[in-house]
């Protein structure tokens, strides 16, 4: 039965299958994102290992006996399993002994040290990555294309209606938090705001035993969002945290601390896209940096709308980042990877997903409708060249673009579809 107010999420279609597959279920992602509440619309029952009742008594049971928490009609969802790591090996110990399908629903905020645990849970417990909604999720986006039908060149021409920048810019502030959805601007920025706090002054401290430089957290912080959808080495932003704020940090640290961002399920990095590219062109094996929202950057910079119309060109940036958000959850749901492409002539695709059979589709992402042009010659100029050198051609040229004000096949075969139009 639906749990009651649940919002329907993209992931809810996969963890149903997963659940069918695997004995267990772990869904891992961003704290706030609603994977508590995914887990509780899939189960049948529930602890809550983090609940406060009784001066956190559930987790002093979970601690004394973990076998015991995991009692109940199945699938049963074990919230926050984080805080007592030893739950990890109760599940998998039960698996192992009952080969039956879908008993168990994990959710976490933070990744373990795999030392804290005995088994890895291969084969046993699955993994599902959960991301802040898309706008097709929020109802940002009337999902009138399929971004899959793209992907096999399965679309149809038609008028979306004109798209306010002012919205844009609100989407990209606000972000895809769930307690946020039904907030209107003034009130929904605060959420990343706290977040980013929360971060700071406490998240930084539960991960582990290490004691960190809180300002220098900060520092970095604030260099990756200065530095959102681009390919800046862990160099680059040593010599931006310098620069800006005259505090130096070293490599090593700077590597530890976006070792730790990832344990927080911050970043999501999209990597670089060579395996399907058979050319003699040379490919960079930078990643592209980004947050798992791109609320979060704007939080860390004090950013409000006033800012971001006084510099476009980071706008440009940040739009890049929720297109990218959204993709990463869209791509998912129909078993497809999303990359970037860069090489050493300088050609650049913004995204790329690459499908299961192979096949390779070419995105670029464009705020405004005054670059498309430019957007489309750049993909047929980059596809050209790679075919020259004896490479794979993409399937799918596309640009996604936030002011345009219709989904259509431009004359040259290159998609055009706004981003408030796009589902999975």
């Amino acid at each position: 039965m639906k749990l009651l107010g649940y919002k329907d999420r993209i992931i809810d279609s996969k963890l149903k299958i997963y659940l069918e597959s695997f004995g267990a279920v772990l869904i891992e992602g961003p704290k706030w994102c609603g994977k508590t509440w995914t887990g509780k619309n899939a189960a049948l029952s529930e602890f809550m290992v983090a609940d406060p009742k009784g001066n956190f008594n559930n987790k002093k049971i979970a601690l004394i006996n973990p076998e015991l928490i995991l009692e109940g009609n199945e699938p049963r969802l074990v919230d926050e399993w984080q805080e007592v790591p030893s739950i990890w090996d109760a599940v998998r110990g039960l698996v192992d002994k009952n080969p039956q399908k879908g008993q168990f629903i994990l959710t976490g905020s933070s990744s373990v040290n795999k030392d804290t645990y005995i088994h890895t849970g291969t084969g046993r417990i699955s993994r599902l990555r959960m991301r802040p909604m898309s706008l097709y999720e929020i109802g940002k986006s009337d999902g009138k294309v399929s971004l899959c039908d793209i992907c096999y060149g399965k679309t149809k021409d038609f008028f979306t209606g004109d798209v306010e920048l002012d919205k844009i810019i609100d989407y990209i502030l606000v972000g895809g938090w769930p307690s946020a959805m039904n907030l209107n601007t003034k009130y929904g920025i605060l959420i990343p705001r706290e977040y980013v706090k929360s971060v700071i002054d406490e998240d930084i401290f539960k991960v582990d035993s290490i004691k960190r430089d809180k300002h220098k957290v900060e520092l970095l912080l604030r260099s990756l969002s200065r530095n959102e959808s681009t390919t800046v080495t862990n160099v680059t932003l040593k010599k931006d945290v310098t620069a800006k704020d005259f505090n130096d940090i070293n490599i090593d640290t700077i590597t530890d601390y976006l070792n730790l961002f990832d344990k927080l399920y911050l970043l999501e990095n999209i990597p670089p896209f060579s395996t399907n590219i058979r050319s003699s062109l040379r490919v960079k094996q930078n990643e592209k940096r980004h947050f798992v929202d791109p609320s979060l950057p704007c939080a860390f910079l004090s950013l409000t709308k006033e800012k971001l119309l006084e510099n476009l060109e980071f706008l440009g940036f940040l739009f890049e980042s929720l297109v990218e958000r959204d993709l990463l959850t869209y791509v998912d749901s129909f078993n497809a990877k999303l990359f970037h492409y860069q090489d050493y002539k300088n050609n650049e695709i913004d995204s790329v997903i690459e499908l299961e059979d192979g096949e390779w589709c070419a995105i670029e992402i464009k705020l405004g409708a005054n670059q498309i042009e430019e957007a489309a010659h750049n993909l047929i100029r980059i596809n050209n060249d790679i075919k020259k050198t004896g490479g794979k051609p993409a399937k799918t040229l596309c640009i996604i673009c936030g002011l345009s004000n219709a989904a259509y096949k431009r004359p040259d075969g290159v998609y055009v579809v706004p981003i408030t139009s796009l589902k999975n």
